[in-house]
């Protein structure tokens, strides 16, 4: 076991030094894999930024129940006894009318507006979560809701957070067919790589199948040459996102600024970075797999 993991250990450095002779190759070949896997990364790191977003809302399916705005304080309690007896409804909770007015006021561009109307245009209202998300059965909740007294409108919230969710499914079915698309061109490129390597070394190749070399030495370095260089392309790549990400954010946050939020793309977490690396070399590597099976038994001694 111990000369087994020397071998590899010893290939390993061969393999390294190897790169390192020619660190212009190594750069070049890198950066053109960084690039391609900072598309989907970049993708990636925008769906998710966005599905966080939209994650701080409620997923829940639920109504909006406005009251009738000569609706006395006291009959609040009544209704509200009454909402959270209805089999379709999970919880409900009670928005008072002022409470609803101060978080208006704090939205930019409309606390003018509403302290110069002198009264609270507002009612009460409940905001309830439905045990059930089907149209149909939310329709049969909003009929009953309505038919209570005092109930002045009831009004869904899920068609937005429906919408969003399918969009962003479209989003990762692009970013899906992107980086399979990129993926196979890691494979091409690592291929091309090591068909270059297999014929710059055919000498070398003869010579160690002469003397005995079993297949399996000779692949070794190799495939260890894929793997680096697939997982040296993913540090690339990730650099890459790194920095597009650092210099999109600041603009990005001027600009949420004006709206009133703090909405910036986020980074890639250490797990995720390790994925995407780990990832790349085992694109490097099956690249140099068939590449290898399937120039190296073309050559044989003479």
């Amino acid at each position: 076991m111990k000369a087994w993991l020397n071998q590899h250990w010893q290939t390993i450095a061969a393999t390294a030094g190897k790169l390192a002779a020619n660190p212009l190759n190594m750069l070049l070949n890198s950066l053109v894999i960084g690039v391609a896997l900072a598309l989907p990364v970049g993708g990636y790191i925008a769906l998710d930024t966005l599905r966080d977003l939209a994650g701080g809302f409620s997923s829940e399916t639920q109504l909006s129940v406005f009251l009738d705005l000569d609706t006395p304080r006291s009959e609040t309690t009544e209704i509200q006894a009454r909402l959270r007896k209805l089999p379709a409804v999970a919880s409900v909770r009670f928005i008072p009318r002022e409470q609803a007015l101060a978080r208006l006021k704090e939205t930019e561009g409309i606390a003018d507006v509403v302290a110069s109307l002198g009264f609270n245009p507002l009612p009460d209202a409940y905001l309830i979560s439905a045990k059930e998300s089907g149209d149909e059965s939310l329709a049969r909740l909003a009929a009953e809701i309505k038919a209570i007294p005092k109930v002045g409108q009831v009004q869904a919230d899920s068609a937005w957070a429906k919408r969003m969710d399918a969009l962003l499914r479209l989003g990762r079915l692009g970013v899906l067919i992107l980086a399979a698309l990129l993926a196979a061109a890691l494979v091409a490129v690592t291929f091309n790589t090591i068909r270059l390597q297999i014929l710059t070394q055919r000498d070398e190749i003869e010579v160690a199948k002469f003397i005995g070399a079993t297949n399996g030495f000779i692949r070794r370095p190799f495939f260890y040459l894929g793997a680096m260089q697939g997982a040296l392309g993913g540090i690339a790549g990730c650099l890459i996102a790194f920095a597009g990400t650092w210099l999109v954010n600041r603009p990005l946050r001027e600009f949420s600024q004006l709206y009133g939020s703090e909405f910036h793309l986020r980074l890639l977490s250490a797990p995720e970075t390790l994925g995407v690396i780990g990832a790349a070399a085992v694109l490097g590597w099956a690249g140099a797999y068939l590449s290898v099976s399937k120039h190296l038994w073309q050559i044989e001694p003479n």
